[in-house]
Formats: structure tokens, C-alpha cells, sequence
């Protein structure tokens, strides 16, 4: 049986989402797991114990897989500028817990560059363990969208993803645009890389009736909504959302439209909350939207189908995107996209077809193509049939034997 250390460092599979580091890179994580599980692979996901109450060994995953919180420094969420300083002892962790276990990995598969700077660590006590890494996001690309010094990439991840580039031995990339910006920007071996774009669970995302999908999370038959699931930072692109939603032709919509933003804590106390969701409530005041926009803070995996099926159109406005898995989840319960034409984005979603594509940080632009999908529901309809079909092309069967295919050239066996 083959065996896979699988690496995500800083934050837990398990965790849920909507919160600061916790997003499309824990869906990826936890269901290629799953679905590799499912192919007979054994796969042992090692992450940083964030708090000594959870225990450190779960099986959630099935299959026999397993998550492992690993203590490295004190079990409590720091923040990812202190995490580079436990990599070797979260390291020395997995060490312990393969040598306690009895077990050999094949392949150590490590997500972000922090993991990718553990695996280095382990693939040289272990003899040479082979390597397979993904970055999910890049410094470079963030500090080429960063607006403040506060969101730009430091020299120790620009100076890790590097390192991580020269010793890994393979680089799985989401899209040809992430294969092109490690090209130009890091100088890497193409050699290294291989095209593999996330999955999407297609037993759990897909389309429930409309009127279904809003009796569940409590809307009425007749409330229409457009939908932002994701991360509350800065490179998300938001506030262009609210913008738009200030400037749309209500009168020719028939009904209230409300949009409701999925993630982040939106009732935090004033000193706990985090400065971009100040921004953004203190934005919809300043644009007189406060009644039709709802922040509803974190939401379970579990019921997002419900509100990717209830709503009209998903908004993923963002400044830069690798890839985009709230748009192939959204698509595949049969929801049009709105997207910036960025990154993952740009190859994700079929404009004209699914959705549309638009340039990022711009209100108007999108205004325009949310009044005309709001306005048409002959289109809606269209393009959310387009768009479940689509997203069938990224089941995770389909992916994760495109990733058991590199494992097996990696350690000499034939898929």
C-alpha cells in the first residue's frame, strides 16, 4: 500500500471555514485525503496542534486515514509571522510519530511553503523521500496586489517558496497561469511542474431546488440573493462588491436583492475585529447599503450547498485568486459565477458561459453584468445549467488519480 505524509502546517483540514487561514486550501487538503482514500492509498495528514484539547490523533477522513495535530511551540493559534519558527520542531514531531507508528512514507506532500520548508527536513532524515508540493498562493503574485505594507509577503516566504522550489520534486500548479507566474517570477524548473487543478466534490455540491435551498436557511421563496464566500482580506476585493451592489438599477429587479457575505466574524467586539471587516461594515454605512447587506460570518461545509443553490449569482471579485474553489463549488450546485479576470479565475470560469469574467477592482463593470443576470432569469437558468456541467470535469475521482499518477512515477510504480 502506498503511503503519503501529507503536510499542511498552519492550518487544520478540519478547521472551519470562513475564518483568517481557513479556506479553499482546508477543502483541498481534507478531500483529496478523502478521495485518495478511496483509491486505496494511505494517507497521514500532519498538522500544527493549535489547541491541546482537540486530540492529536482523528480519524475523520475514512479510510483509515488519519489527521495528526502535532505540537510544535505552544498549542494556541499564533500568527503565521511566528509559525517558521516551530517548523523543525513540527518536523521532529512527525519524525516521532512515523518512528512510534512503525511506518515508511513514499511520498511527503506538502501544501504552502512552510510545509514545504518541514518536508525538506523530513525527506533528508528519511533518506530522500521524494517531495510533491503545492503552494496554493504566492507571495510574489500577493505583493503585486498588496495596497498597504501590512499585506505584502516578507523576505522569509519569498526567500522559502525559492527554497522550496530548488529541492522539491515536483510541483502540482492549478492552472497554466500559476505554472507561468512561477516561470517568470521564480525562475523555476518547468521540468518540476504538473498541471493539476482542485477537485470538487460533486456527491456533496449539486444543485437543490431553489425554494428548498432557501426554506433550509431561512430565506423566503420570493428573496432573491447574490453570494461572496471566502476569507475577509484586503486581496478578496469586497469592498468592489459592495460598490457594485450600491450602484444596481433596483427598480428594474421586481425585488429587494440582498447580499450576503460568508466568512470572517462579523460580531467580534470593536477591539477583536479584524481591520478589514471594520472597513467593509464601516464602507456599507458610509454607501448607505447597511439594509441589504448581510454578513453572516462563518458557515459549516455542510450548509453551503444551501447557499450556493439559493442564490441568484456567486461574486468572487477578487485582486488575485490560484485558482478558485468557491467558484467550482458554486458552479457545480448549478450557480453562475461573477469573477475577476485573475489568476485561476480567468481558466475557472467560462465567460458568457457559466458566468462572466471582469477586471478586477472595478464597480462598474461588475454592476453591469450583475443588473443583467439579475434582470434575466432565462440566462441564470442557462448559465447554471452550463455551469454544473462543467464542474463534473473536476470531480475528485478524476483529480486524484491525475495525483496518484505522480505519485507513482515518483517512487517507480506503475498507476
Amino acid at each position: 500500500m502506498l503511503r503519503i505524509a501529507m503536510l499542511s502546517y498552519h492550518t487544520c483540514p478540519l478547521a472551519t471555514l470562513g475564518g483568517k487561514d481557513t479556506g479553499g486550501m482546508n477543502v483541498y487538503v481534507r478531500d483529496l485525503t478523502r478521495e485518495l482514500g478511496r483509491l486505496g492509498i494511505h494517507v497521514d495528514v500532519f498538522t500544527r496542534s493549535q489547541d491541546e484539547h482537540v486530540p492529536h490523533v482523528i480519524h475523520e477522513l475514512g479510510f483509515g486515514n488519519r489527521v495528526v495535530h502535532v505540537p510544535a511551540g505552544p498549542e494556541t493559534p499564533k500568527a503565521k509571522s511566528e509559525l517558521a519558527n516551530y517548523i523543525p520542531e513540527f518536523a521532529e514531531g512527525i519524525k516521532q510519530f512515523a518512528a512510534e507508528k512503525g511506518i515508511t512514507y513514499d511520498v511527503i506532500h506538502s501544501h504552502y511553503w512552510m510545509s514545504g520548508l518541514a518536508a525538506e527536513i523530513l525527506s533528508d532524515a528519511w533518506g530522500g523521500t521524494p517531495i510533491v508540493h503545492m503552494f496554493h498562493t504566492l507571495g510574489e503574485m500577493k505583493n503585486r496586489v498588496a495596497r498597504a505594507e501590512s499585506e505584502r509577503a516578507g523576505l522569509d516566504r519569498l526567500n522559502g517558496e525559492r527554497q522550496v522550489l530548488r529541492r522539491v520534486d515536483r510541483v502540482i500548479v492549478a492552472t497554466l497561469a500559476e505554472q507561468t507566474q512561477l516561470r517568470f517570477l521564480y525562475r523555476a524548473n518547468e521540468r518540476k511542474m504538473v498541471i493539476i487543478p482542485p477537485g470538487v466534490d460533486t456527491s456533496h455540491f449539486y444543485p437543490i431546488p431553489s425554494d428548498e435551498a432557501k426554506q433550509f436557511i431561512g430565506l423566503k421563496s420570493e428573496d432573491r440573493m447574490v453570494l461572496f464566500v471566502g476569507r475577509i482580506e484586503p486581496l478578496k476585493g469586497v469592498d468592489t462588491l459592495i460598490h457594485a451592489m450600491s450602484c444596481l438599477d433596483l427598480q428594474g429587479l421586481h425585488r429587494p436583492v440582498h447580499l450576503a457575505i460568508i466568512g470572517g466574524e462579523p460580531d467580534a467586539l470593536p477591539e477583536n475585529m479584524s481591520d478589514e471587516m471594520t472597513r467593509l461594515q464601516n464602507l456599507c454605512d458610509d454607501l448607505c447599503v447597511g439594509g441589504m447587506v448581510l454578513f453572516l460570518g462563518k458557515r459549516g461545509q455542510d450548509t453551503l450547498p444551501y447557499y450556493y443553490s439559493a442564490a441568484e449569482v456567486l461574486v468572487m471579485p477578487s485582486l488575485y485568486e490560484s485558482f478558485g474553489m468557491v467558484a467550482l463549488e458554486a458552479m457545480a450546485c448549478g450557480t453562475p459565477v461573477i469573477a475577476s479576470e485573475v489568476g485561476g479565475l480567468g481558466y475557472l470560469v467560462q465567460d458568457g458561459v457559466t458566468g462572466y469574467t471582469i477586471p478586477d477592482s472595478d464597480p462598474e463593470a461588475l454592476c453591469d453584468k450583475l443588473s443583467g443576470l439579475l434582470k434575466d432569469a432565462h440566462l441564470r437558468e442557462t448559465m447554471g445549467l452550463g455551469a454544473a456541467q462543467y464542474a463534473l470535469d473536476y470531480a475528485w475521482g478524476k483529480i486524484a488519480a491525475q495525483m496518484l499518477d505522480v505519485y507513482m512515477g515518483l517512487v517507480g510504480k506503475e498507476g
